[in-house]
């Protein structure tokens, strides 16, 4: 069935801004894409500029309860942990369930399409696993339907409490509800879940400290077989390379690697503080890196190393990661400008490289290689933004993706389509109240 047509006053199709855009869609893809065309009647008129759909590659849905309450004192990213972890330690499935499916909404208003769920918080408080063993995991992906979010569940391995010099520390706390039993349970529990057509399992290896190189083998194994995409935390903190060196005198990449986790599934989440051989190793393999610069600026972790991998041409992709926001135009730029603070030039990444990693090259990281452009055959995702508001205002069509990444914001999103069904019209989600079961969902949450 074919539906539409849609008329674009503006669109991204093949890196270029063009005008009147005509599409159509069947069974969730696109059927035709026509530029220069007068809209047809009973067209839905589309006006501004329209994208392809962004990609959010890496999430954990409850940090969103923290928006704002961890900003009252100082500290870094370890205090800050702790306040995660208290959070952590209240979800329940139903719980989990009715805050991921408003925090899953208020990415789908922003134009967020897809979006990679880092998903380790598997089993009851004191680490017993759930009648279903997948209950929170199974909570997730409901949720994400409810929003109308494609997703992937990148289900992670954890194992250990963190890493010394001497050696692996056993969980502790919270870290009890992360812990499968060893490498092969979890991977038998994985094996479980049954997602829908518009959902993918993949895998994660939380962090170097939490996961032993020989463990790590049953990931890249479960990933290769099932052809999954493989994410990891990498190098978000210094400390965190510290201790790597001083346990295996690798980096955490080196570890990565020497495991044979890097390969063109694998993407590297934060990758905050790399050095020269670990780019290389990250480029021979053809992995990806995940940027999450509003939670990597906001915990004070650093800006990563973007001119050398992009001049390694490793593939970069984005993720909002703790919601400090949830807004892939945010991130976008601010991979753009964190690096002109640092080395003091403007225009280091293009903007043509700056959209492609918030559309074809997240989704691509997520194992949604259909999607990200608005292309035939492609996945119909459609994001509309207003050039006429107070941030747009002026816009025309020769500075159109400038003004998307530079001057947008998720606020400007009028019109969401996901696999051919409209999500979001005229700026407001057409299935759910987000900011009241957002406010609802955070205060049982967090104060009840």
């Amino acid at each position: 069935m074919t539906e539409g047509p849609y008329w674009c006053e503006l669109a991204l199709v093949d890196g270029h801004v063009v005008a009147d855009v005509s599409v159509t869609v069947a069974d969730g893809r696109f059927a035709s894409v026509e530029p220069g065309t007068a809209p047809s009647a009973g067209s839905t008129r589309l006006h501004g500029l329209t994208l392809p759909g962004l990609a959010n590659a890496h999430s954990h849905a409850f940090h969103r309860a923290l928006r704002s309450r961890t900003q009252v004192e100082g500290g870094t990213f370890w205090t800050w942990r702790e306040l995660m972890y208290c959070a952590a330690a209240r979800l329940d499935p139903e719980r989990y369930h009715r805050l991921a499916r408003a925090t899953f909404a208020e990415m789908v208003l922003a134009g967020i399409t897809a979006v990679g769920e880092f998903h380790y918080l598997h089993h009851q408080a004191d680490g017993t696993p759930y009648d279903d063993p997948n209950a929170m995991g199974e909570a997730l992906l409901a949720a994400a339907a409810d929003a109308g979010v494609r997703i992937t569940l990148l289900d992670t391995l954890y194992l250990h409490g963190g890493l010394e010099a001497a050696g692996y520390l056993p969980v502790e706390g919270v870290q009890r509800r992360c812990r499968d039993r060893n490498a092969d349970s979890w991977a038998e529990r994985v094996a479980l879940l049954r997602p829908s057509s518009s959902q993918r399992i993949g895998a994660a290896i939380h962090s170097v400290r939490a996961v032993d190189p020989e463990s790590m083998s049953a990931a890249v194994e479960w990933a290769a077989t099932t052809q999954a995409p493989l994410h990891a935390h990498v190098s978000e903190q210094l400390v965190e390379n510290y201790q790597c060196l001083a346990h295996h005198t690798l980096t955490p990449t080196g570890v990565l690697q020497q495991a044979g986790v890097l390969d063109r599934r694998f993407t590297a989440v934060h990758a905050t503080h790399l050095i020269d051989d670990d780019i290389s190793a990250l480029a021979a393999t053809g992995s990806s890196v995940c940027l999450c610069p509003t939670t990597e600026r906001d915990l004070g972790d650093g800006i990563g190393p973007t001119t050398l991998l992009a001049d390694a041409d490793v593939p970069m992709c984005l993720g909002s990661d703790s919601h400090a926001v949830i807004d892939l135009f945010e991130e976008a730029r601010a991979v753009e400008l964190d690096e002109r603070l640092r080395s003091q030039r403007r225009g280091v990444h293009t903007v043509e490289d700056l959209v492609a990693m918030a559309t074809v090259n997240g989704h691509h990281s997520l194992g949604w290689s259909d999607a990200g452009a608005i292309v035939v055959g492609g996945r119909a995702d459609l994001v509309t933004i207003a050039l006429d508001t107070v941030r747009t205002a002026g816009t025309t069509t020769a500075n159109a993706a400038e003004a998307a990444v530079f001057a947008a914001a998720a606020p400007d999103v009028t019109h969401v389509m996901i696999d051919g069904s409209p999500l979001v019209v005229g700026g407001t989600h057409v299935r759910i109240d987000v900011a009241g079961e957002l406010h609802a969902a955070i205060t049982d949450l967090m104060e009840s």
